[in-house]
């Protein structure tokens, strides 16, 4: 079920966004907007505004912008049913109840139930830490250097040596076998049942919204495995979730640190690196990468310094890169991982080598370098080649030359003689030829879309500030002037509402976009466009004029290309003959 475009246009205005941003950003009034520092990326000079009249935010540092629900869906990383619910909440409004299926109801109740089985499992695994039979796991994460204050926050516990204490405590609490086996916390079998970790050092692993979905258990002493995970359930994917996310999702910092454990992530927690995370016990994957491109687009890798951990990054490294996410690597030489590092050189050394992370790619080039004999010739010149074949896949010519000089730098191979080496690769694949006639071409195309997008924007822009200009520019322009989604879709909106002679309002077009993300962060940019407030009149009309004249000459172009009949391409070319001679006068 969604809600009706009434009860989430109600909601959103019942909520005003400086009233709603003002609870998260300092925010001071400049004029008729509101600025701050930007809550979504660091900056020293605030480019954060809210504007009231638009009942939009937008930055003009990083680009993000949209109206109250995104501000919480950013924030918070709600979903857009969680931010409705929020704001509808703050603004006394009852929402109705989401309408089920059989089917639905029945998954929620499990579902339900799970979580609240994992709760208490949760909550007996801390208590018998606290026991004289748990002593050994209390000792084991003090000895580790963790505070108690510290073991309470991730709710560290301890699962007792006798192999059916969990079921029968679960059992005590009024739960069937059908409903435990469900859970991954217990095995039962016909005449057996046994708790699936017994003498382990527990750590629930919680989804984003601090519910236990999982656990994992480190074994006291001897045992094989040394650390178990829960195995896959209704509520656990661990190719999905991640260790910390419920923790470093609330982190305003623009990266994650990724490491491979919990112990690593506790410690950095504690030393005050609250944005860290770690994959549960399997490699990194898809699903995971993706999970952390909602919360953040850069992640520095904090792997093991041995020869493991390196593997492990240069398998990550692709799967970031694929969904978009720049990649940094951190050296923890000569210790071994994150917590070992903090514990002899403290977390003022580690933000130094969290500053100083090397960039993925000169990472991959310093590993290659170490599997060749640099003082071989043979093996030098072999490793050159591996280099060139690397730089040729850059297909943007400043960033292939940047990470060219860089190369030539730290390995003192001459830049000319690289470079050469590096277009005569590229030629012949195709990808770094620069005199390659499609690759131009294909630039030029994108150069004129990109042009053709900010006229849009502007247009707009100016028809959503000032719709004293709708009149004077109704008889050149219209929404069949934005042939692109989300653009056209936008721009019917805010013609009809021109047309019907009410100001448009860009907050409540946006929610028609709210739930397509990269749909609504286009469609906020629409409507935030800079526009110089220090051109005169003249300066402004030639602008605008130019502007209508862009727009126009493109539809007239397209609608040229799928004429069919004669007298519809006259009536195109008049038109385009009347456009060369506009001049607007507003």
């Amino acid at each position: 079920m969604r809600y009706s475009d009434d009860l989430i246009e109600e909601v959103r205005s019942r909520n005003d966004i400086v009233d709603v941003v003002s609870g998260y950003v300092k925010i001071q009034k400049r004029g008729g907007t509101y600025f701050g520092l930007c809550p979504f990326h660091n900056e020293k000079t605030a480019s954060f505004s809210v504007t009231p009249s638009k009942q939009m935010y937008y930055c003009f540092g990083c680009g993000v912008g949209g109206n109250v629900f995104t501000f919480l869906m950013e924030y918070e990383n709600y979903t857009f049913s969680e931010a409705m619910q929020a704001l509808a909440d703050r603004a006394g409004i009852e929402l109705p109840k989401m309408e089920e299926t059989e089917e639905q109801r029945r998954a929620a109740d499990l579902r339900s139930k799970l979580l609240e089985i994992n709760r208490l499992a949760g909550y007996y695994f801390f208590r018998q830490m606290n026991t004289n039979r748990g002593k050994k796991a209390l000792e084991y994460f003090l000895g580790r250097g963790l505070s108690l204050d510290t073991i309470k926050h991730f709710g560290l516990g301890y699962s007792d040596s006798q192999r059916d204490d969990l079921y029968r405590y679960l059992k005590g609490k009024g739960f069937d076998d059908e409903i435990l086996k469900e859970t991954g916390l217990v095995k039962v079998k016909e005449n057996d049942a046994y708790d699936m970790f017994f003498n382990r050092a527990m750590f629930p692993i919680m989804d984003s919204n601090n519910k236990i979905i999982g656990f994992g258990g480190r074994v006291m002493g001897e045992g094989e495995p040394k650390y178990l995970n829960s195995p896959e359930t209704k509520l656990f994917d661990k190719s999905r979730n991640l260790y910390g996310l419920n923790y470093a999702r609330t982190t305003r910092k623009p990266y994650f640190l990724i490491c491979e454990g919990y112990m690593d992530v506790i410690s950095l927690h504690q030393a005050g690196f609250t944005n860290a995370v770690a994959p549960l016990g399997t490699a990194f994957t898809p699903g995971q990468a993706n999970l952390i491109k909602r919360y953040v687009k850069q992640v520095i890798l904090t792997f093991d310094s041995d020869g493991a951990g390196v593997k492990a990054a240069r398998r990550a490294i692709p799967i970031f890169k694929e969904a978009g996410i720049s990649v940094k690597v951190l050296s923890l030489k000569p210790y071994k991982d994150p917590d070992e590092f903090i514990k002899n050189m403290g977390p003022e050394a580690f933000q130094e080598r969290i500053d100083q992370a090397e960039n993925s790619f000169m990472f991959e080039i310093d590993v290659l370098s170490r599997e060749y004999d640099m003082s071989d010739p043979e093996q030098q010149t072999a490793f050159w080649h591996m280099v060139t074949e690397k730089l040729a896949g850059f297909t943007d010519e400043i960033e292939r030359n940047s990470y060219l000089e860089a190369v030539s730098r730290r390995y003192t191979m001459d830049t000319g003689t690289l470079k050469r080496r590096v277009n005569a690769v590229g030629a012949r694949s195709g990808a770094a030829a620069q005199e390659d006639p499609v690759s131009y071409q294909k630039k030029k195309q994108k150069d004129k879309v990109d042009g053709l997008k900010k006229s849009e924007r502007l247009m707009l822009t100016w028809l959503t500030s000032d719709e004293t200009l709708y009149p004077k520019l109704s008889r050149w322009i219209s929404e069949d002037d934005f042939p692109d989604e989300p653009y056209h879709e936008a721009a019917k909106m805010v013609f009809a509402d021109l047309k019907a002679g009410k100001k448009p309002e860009p907050a409540r077009i946006l929610n028609y976009f709210i739930e397509q993300e990269d749909a609504y962060r286009e469609v906020a940019v629409l409507f935030n466009t800079t526009i110089d407030e220090q051109l005169s009149d003249d300066e402004r009309t030639k602008a605008i004029t130019e502007t209508v004249k862009r727009l126009k000459r493109n539809s007239l172009d397209l609608q040229s290309r799928n004429a069919t009949d004669l007298t519809r391409l006259q009536e195109i070319f008049r038109a385009q003959k009347e456009l060369d001679g506009l001049r607007l006068e507003l």
